[in-house]
Order: C-alpha cells, then sequence, then structure tokens
C-alpha cells in the first residue's frame, strides 16, 4: 500500500546580506559589561553593526558614530596577562573598548571610522596603499549617501527656537541647522553657541543654495556639494569645537527579537508586526459601577444628628394639648457655632385630628336663688367643681333655716 505524499517543503527565503564598507571579527566591551564579549562586526554608513556570527543578516546591537568625539588607542596593564590590542571609541554619551586580533586589523578599522566620520581619507595610517585606495571608494560612496540625505542636525525651527535648543540641550551638541529666515528658497542658515569664559557666544551664518551647491557666505565663500559638506566644513575648519546637534534617541521604537532557524542553525532578528486593538463595539462596553461615596475630611464632617422621635400610633387619635404648644421646636430655635454648619432638626408630623376638640362650657352664676332646690351640679367631675357644689348646698340650706324664723316671728 502506497504511503501518502507529505506537503512539498518550500525553502524559507533568505535575507539580503548586509552591505558593509569594512567588516570583521571584534570584541567589544561597553561601560556596562564586566569583560569582552566577541562579536563579527561591520561597518555601515555611520553605524557600527554587531552580530552573533558572519552568517547572520540582523545586528544585535549598533553603535551610533554621529556622536564621534575621538579613536585613541589604549595600552593594556603590564600586569595584566591580557596580550591583545586595544581600541578605544569615545562618543558624546559613552566609551567603548575594543580588542582585535593583529595591528592590521586595528589600522583598517582607526582608518574607515575616521574616513566615514571626517569624510577624508587620514594620512597617518601604518597601512599599504591598496587599504588606503579602498578607503578612498568608500569615501566616495559615503558622500554620495550623504547627498541625498538631509543632516540629523537639521532641524525646522525659527532662529530664536534653534537657540533656546542650543541653550536647554548644551550635551547634544552646538551647531544647529535650520531654514533661512530672509526667505530664500533653498538656502539654510547655521547657529552655534559656544562659551567663552563663562558666557555664551551665539553666532548666526547664511548658506545661500547657488545651482546645484551651497555656498556658505562667509568672507571668503565656499562652495559645498551638500548639505552634510557644510556641516562636515564648520566641524573641520573649527578643529572639532562645533559639534553636531543630535537630540539623544536611545529607545527602539519597534519591538524585536533574536530566533535561531532550526534547519541552518542561523540567528535571525525578528520584528513581528503586533495588530492594534479592533474598534470597541457598544455589546463589549463593560457598565459603569455606581460611583462610590466621596469620603469627607476630617475637618468637614458633620456633628452626628439626634435620634428621631418615635412616631405615634396610628389607632391612636393623638392631639397635641394646647398647654404644650409653647414647647413646639422651630428651626431657627437653636443657634449653631461658627465653626459646625447649622443642621436643621426634623420637623414631627403629628396626625391631624377629624374633629377639633369641643372646649368645656362654664355655667353663668346666678344672682339670686329662686327657690330652695339645692344648686345644680357643676359641669364636670374634677375635684374643683365637687367642692364648689357641696359649699353652695350648705349656704342655701342655712338661708333657707333663717327664713322660716323670720316668717314664724311675724305670725
Amino acid at each position: 500500500m502506497a504511503s501518502a505524499v507529505g506537503p512539498l517543503r518550500v525553502p524559507k527565503p533568505k535575507g539580503v546580506p548586509p552591505s558593509h564598507y569594512y567588516e570583521s571579527f571584534l570584541e567589544k566591551k561597553g561601560p556596562r559589561d564586566k569583560d569582552y564579549k566577541k562579536f563579527w562586526a561591520g561597518l555601515q554608513g555611520l553605524t557600527i553593526c554587531f552580530y552573533n556570527s558572519n552568517r547572520d543578516f540582523q545586528p544585535l546591537e549598533k553603535l551610533d558614530l554621529r556622536t564621534f568625539v575621538k579613536l585613541t588607542e589604549s595600552i593594556p596593564q603590564v600586569s595584566s596577562r591580557d596580550s591583545g590590542i586595544h581600541l578605544t571609541l569615545v562618543l558624546r554619551t559613552q566609551e567603548v573598548k575594543f580588542k582585535v586580533e593583529s595591528l592590521e586589523s586595528r589600522e583598517m578599522w582607526k582608518g574607515f571610522i575616521l574616513t566615514v566620520v571626517e569624510l577624508r581619507v587620514p594620512s597617518n595610517l601604518t597601512l599599504l596603499p591598496g587599504h588606503l585606495y579602498m578607503m578612498a571608494e568608500v569615501l566616495t560612496k559615503e558622500e554620495a549617501r550623504r547627498a541625498g540625505q538631509v543632516p540629523s542636525c537639521f532641524m525646522k525651527v525659527s532662529r530664536l527656537e534653534a537657540q533656546l535648543l542650543l541653550e536647554r540641550y548644551p550635551e547634544c551638541g552646538n551647531l544647529l541647522l535650520r531654514p533661512s529666515g530672509d526667505g530664500t528658497e533653498g538656502g539654510v542658515s547655521v547657529t552655534t553657541r559656544q562659551m567663552l569664559n563663562g558666557a555664551p557666544v551665539i553666532r548666526h551664518y547664511k548658506v545661500k543654495l547657488d545651482g546645484p551647491k551651497y555656498v556658505i557666505d562667509v568672507e571668503d565663500p565656499f562652495p559645498c556639494a551638500s548639505l552634510d559638506a557644510v556641516v562636515n566644513y564648520f566641524v573641520s575648519q573649527t578643529k572639532r569645537a562645533l559639534v553636531p546637534f543630535l537630540l539623544d534617541e536611545d529607545y527602539e521604537k519597534v519591538l524585536g527579537y533574536v530566533e535561531a532557524d532550526k534547519e541552518n542553525g542561523e540567528s535571525l532578528w525578528v520584528a513581528p508586526s503586533i495588530p492594534g486593538p479592533g474598534p470597541i463595539t457598544p455589546a463589549s462596553v463593560p457598565k459603569l459601577p455606581p460611583p462610590a461615596p466621596v469620603p469627607v475630611a476630617s475637618q468637614d464632617k458633620l456633628p452626628p444628628l439626634p435620634p428621631l422621635p418615635p412616631l405615634p400610633i396610628e389607632d391612636e387619635n393623638y392631639v397635641t394639648p394646647i398647654e404644650d404648644s409653647s414647647a413646639v421646636d422651630y428651626v431657627n430655635q437653636d443657634v449653631s457655632s461658627c465653626s459646625r454648619p447649622a443642621i436643621p432638626k426634623p420637623k414631627k408630623l403629628a396626625k391631624l385630628p377629624v374633629k377639633p376638640p369641643k372646649l368645656p362650657i362654664v355655667p353663668k352664676p346666678e344672682p339670686k336663688v329662686i327657690n330652695s332646690v339645692p344648686a345644680r351640679k357643676l359641669v364636670g367631675s374634677s375635684p374643683q367643681a365637687v367642692f364648689l357644689a357641696t359649699r353652695l348646698g350648705d349656704v342655701t340650706a342655712e338661708l333657707e333655716e333663717k327664713l322660716q324664723k323670720r316668717r314664724a316671728l311675724e305670725h
């Protein structure tokens, strides 16, 4: 029985090998490294790229030579067992040490770095004519590359803004290119800032566009083929006292990582495209929780409210007596202190009676006793009414007795 045919293997497309002006093995020790680490290094424009091996296409680290200061030869200590040949690259923000395999490799690295930085072939190197010719070719390529690029120190700012940038970020350089302020088409201006005896010295220079060339408007006008050549003129004529302005950008904008190819073992730098979050639909929007009570500061806390009086029972026809009317609580009866706000007391809700109460009827006093009938009982059953009724009865009996005696004497 024939076995099923598996899917055909499609070879992975290999990346394009990087193009370098010069490349070789190089041991590197940065300011945060404890020891040297060996890389395959290559010079690409104004950047030194470091790889794990010469088969890798994506660099692991990069060094920007735009902040170049100087290149020196470092001699190892006598007591040290390190017999390597050392080279120190001093940048504006850091110092990196290199260790090479031979004197020829050190001279080659020095020559190519100085060629791309200063745009000239150095003449104080111990190299063969063929090596110098290679550097002359690199110089031509680098000049052509920069001719089509805008220098990193060019910024679209005004004269005042250029002065403020140079004043605020002195560690980033003291030479800045900007558009010309006189409205000349294609013209640029150069702003510099240096310190003289503790006082800043600011200068502005005009650069005119004359056909395909830029002409620096000084006492002896100097033509340049590109804006980068203009910058290089100011740097070289001032013995590197002027440094092109370059804001520090030490952070990458694209996330990437190193991945090893399972087939050939090569290391690749992968920068995956991370999709952004899609539009939020109304159904996926979470409901907002109810607002939490805002805590009150300790000094603004209100005093506790007094307990409310019990409400009257609905079954009882409670009526507030007239005598208790003076004890009614009013809102403005209690005067609060100035430190605490006044709190209105809750009003009592008394149940109104169905019918108003009837006042007791007081009997009018009789001026004369018409008959000897005992006095009528006063309305009401209070002790005072009983006492008054008893006394009136005694007085009536006594008067009746005296009247009978008087009538008997008359007959």
